[in-house]
């Protein structure tokens, strides 16, 4: 349920409906606007009795049951954008952030390039997988340990946070350890101890919606998240399966206004899986922050040819650059911002 208060309401009496809150059980969720100070009860389904109680409380203005099943993550118990800040830029209401790199970390070398010319073509994140999960066992898993040291080393040299993939609760600590995002594949998204385990860790979470996943589903995933008191997590969506075969994925761009009406949280796109091949990814990338989306997560790589892991869909620096280029002049236009580039 969703305890509003009323205008002028003392401080005391919100913190004693909080206190309430606990008490029957429930957890409580605090958002404070500009006008409204809402209070959500999480937990289970309140009868019209407790409803009743909480209306009686000094301070409060009404009592609302929320309808959504995904009861942190909606609008109703947030209703404006949440905005994520990293030393790099903003995500969500209106802030646009760009995360790029290769599909894995292959060498030292390779990684380092990229992080070099992402920063200069004005990412904000750097992007990277040290653990692959892969459809086949005999291909490139990644350099496990070494590939979060080669990370953590880009990051020292230029500054840029680093989003990588975890795979199992067993490695939350470890990968949090040089990691500044989380991020749960696309294989992952019902892995729900693995979930838990993320929201628990304090670090932001990059959610990918899973490749037959509905929307409602994907909510319901993040809501495992937000439910270990993680409110810091950055939906995406990356392509589902459809009998369409022309592209690896279909890109649902649909998806990003349906679920901005949905929830607060950030909706970025990654358009990378979804083309398969490198020649699409601008377009889709455009369409996904034309269609309003906070975000993009991009595969890039200095020798696509020679990438251990889809090569085909990673772009050439050059490429890179002209969406970059391509989404600055696209975000002005709708009245967005494209955080600046990081200098030094």
């Amino acid at each position: 349920m969703l305890i509003v208060m009323k205008r002028g309401y003392m401080e005391e009496e919100l913190q004693a409906v909080i206190r309430e809150i606990e008490k029957v059980g429930y957890r409580p969720h605090l958002s404070r606007g500009v006008e409204t100070t809402l209070v959500g009860a999480i937990g289970r389904g309140p009868t019209p009795e407790l409803m009743e109680h909480f209306r009686a409380l000094p301070g409060v203005a009404e009592v609302i049951p929320i309808s959504k099943p995904w009861k942190l993550a909606s609008l109703e118990v947030q209703p404006f954008p949440t905005v994520l800040e990293f030393p790099t830029g903003k995500t969500g209401g209106g802030h646009v952030m760009v995360a790029a790199g290769p599909c894995g970390v292959e060498s030292r070398d390779q990684t380092l390039k990229a992080a070099r010319y992402v920063k200069a073509h004005g990412a904000h994140m750097l992007r990277g997988g040290a653990f692959k999960p892969r459809t086949s066992p005999y291909a490139f898993q990644g350099l496990g340990v070494e590939g979060l040291k080669i990370l953590a080393e880009a990051k020292r040299e230029t500054g840029l946070p680093i989003v990588t993939e975890v795979l199992s609760p067993d490695q939350v600590e470890l990968v949090a350890e040089h990691a500044d995002v989380l991020q749960i594949g696309a294989r992952n998204a019902q892995n729900f101890a693995l979930l838990q385990a993320v929201g628990e860790a304090g670090k932001p979470v990059l959610l990918k919606r899973g490749m037959s996943m509905t929307l409602e589903e994907f909510l319901m995933s993040a809501e495992y998240v937000l439910s270990r008191g993680n409110m810091r997590v950055i939906l995406v969506e990356r392509g589902i399966r459809t009998f369409e075969k022309a592209t690896r994925f279909t890109l649902d761009v649909a998806a990003v206004p349906v679920l901005k009406s949905w929830t607060h949280l950030p909706v970025w796109i990654d358009p990378s899986h979804p083309a398969g091949k490198r020649d699409w990814v601008i377009p889709l990338a455009l369409a996904g922050l034309a269609a309003g989306a906070d975000g993009l997560i991009v595969e890039t790589h200095p020798e696509p040819e020679k990438a251990l892991s889809d090569a085909a869909q990673q772009l050439h620096e050059e490429e890179f650059a002209e969406l970059m280029e391509k989404a600055r002049r696209l975000v002005a236009a709708l009245d967005r911002t494209l955080s600046a580039p990081v200098l030094g």
